[in-house]
């Protein structure tokens, strides 16, 4: 992993028992909280820990480390356009176009997206799209689907014309995409093309262009019907025990500001084991992202099973008093039992993450006092 001096990067640490105060003001080095010790099964209560005072998460880096600036995804700037040559003048790929960021480097790492739109076309059928972008929103394609064609082998068929018309080095290695209603035309429309695919909800990208579309492209389009956009999707699941390799001994709610990403201290390249989701350029650089902070001395081994997870987001589930881990399409982990004081803290936890659009994050260390974490993942959760 690599390391930066304990100085240079310190993930302030605050429990939320007493969000309704000023709990999360920035107060260096160190930040007065409390953690909670927690027997992680899916069937026991958990058992809060005698209370601590200054638990703190620290990253190391390497010197010299890349500096990372929040930049949003949105295509604000003209973008160069061209048409595939795969694209056919009739059926699947009519009327399909493609746009580059000018000047903006693509990502190898893919999202994609089938499924219907709120609009009708002149035969009166739905309109079907396929999107595709890559994970940083430089990239982006979109091509209509008839409905008649909405199978796997026209997809793939797509999907391969984009790949060999995308420039010189940002072919694909992991495409990604959400769409649980869509997992089996997707999957097997995939199965023959060359690269890692990741069902899992961490496609930012695409969620940022599809919220674009919904509100600039479909509603201007003929045939526009919003009565036709996807109602709210009911959450009926269970979370399913944990696995062993995944259980951390405690954990604490925690906080730290949004400057620490802004200003470089927290990048791509100093976290080691992990991921960071692109934040929100609105956000003020002194809002308190929560996160979740686990300790355990399997630190290095929870963190790399976590990294085959495709970790989505943490939620705390206040009227089932549940801690869940959400990862992968559909999956739902049990991580704790919430009880007594620690409620409170989850309260200010999905409190505080609904205030900033979702965002939190996820720390794994050894112990409260150790200098470094063997993963960190910035998440946000996203209702889609």
């Amino acid at each position: 992993m690599n390391t930066m001096p304990r100085s240079s990067f310190l993930l302030i640490v605050a429990a939320l028992a007493s969000w309704a105060s000023p709990c999360g003001a920035f107060a260096p080095p160190r930040l007065a909280g409390r953690q909670h010790q927690h027997d992680a099964t899916a069937s026991a209560a958990a058992a809060s820990a005698p209370a601590r005072t200054q638990p703190a998460c620290h990253v190391r880096a390497r010197e010299g480390c890349r500096r990372r600036h929040s930049t949003g995804l949105s295509m604000s700037t003209p973008a160069e356009s061209f048409t595939p040559p795969s694209v056919k003048e009739e059926g699947v790929g009519a009327g399909a176009e493609t746009t580059i960021k000018p000047g903006a480097k693509i990502s190898n790492e893919w999202e994609l997206d089938v499924y219907s739109r709120p609009v009708v076309g002149a035969d009166g059928k739905k309109l079907w799209e396929l999107l595709i972008c890559d994970s940083t929103g430089n990239f982006r394609h979109v091509s209509p689907i008839p409905s008649n064609m909405v199978n796997s082998r026209e997809v793939r068929r797509t999907i391969e014309g984009v790949i060999e018309a995308a420039p010189g080095g940002s072919k694909p290695t992991v495409i990604r995409f959400f769409r649980n209603a869509m997992f089996n035309m997707i999957d097997i429309a995939l199965k023959e093309v060359e690269v890692a695919v990741k069902p899992c909800r961490t496609t930012y990208a695409m969620y940022q262009w599809l919220e674009e579309r919904e509100r600039d492209v479909y509603p201007a389009m003929a045939g526009f019907k919003p009565t036709m956009k996807q109602p709210a999707f009911f959450d009926i699941r269970t979370p399913t025990p944990l696995p062993d390799a995944l259980r951390g001994e405690q954990y604490a709610f925690v906080t730290m500001p949004v400057s620490e990403f802004r200003q470089g201290n927290i990048n791509d390249e100093n976290v080691g084991v992990g991921r960071l989701c692109p934040l929100d350029a609105s956000l003020p650089d002194d809002a308190m992202i929560p996160g979740l902070a686990m300790f355990t001395a399997r630190a290095e081994p929870l963190a790399t099973w976590m990294t085959g997870l495709e970790v989505a987001y943490f939620k705390a589930d206040l009227k089932n008093r549940e801690l869940a881990l959400e990862c992968g399409i559909n999956t739902q982990y049990l991580v704790a039992r919430v009880q007594g004081d620690q409620r409170k803290e989850a309260q200010g936890f999905e409190e505080a993450k609904r205030a900033l659009g979702g965002f939190h994050f996820v720390a794994v260390q050894s112990n409260p006092d150790a200098d470094d974490v063997a993963g960190f993942w910035l998440l946000k959760e996203v209702a889609m």
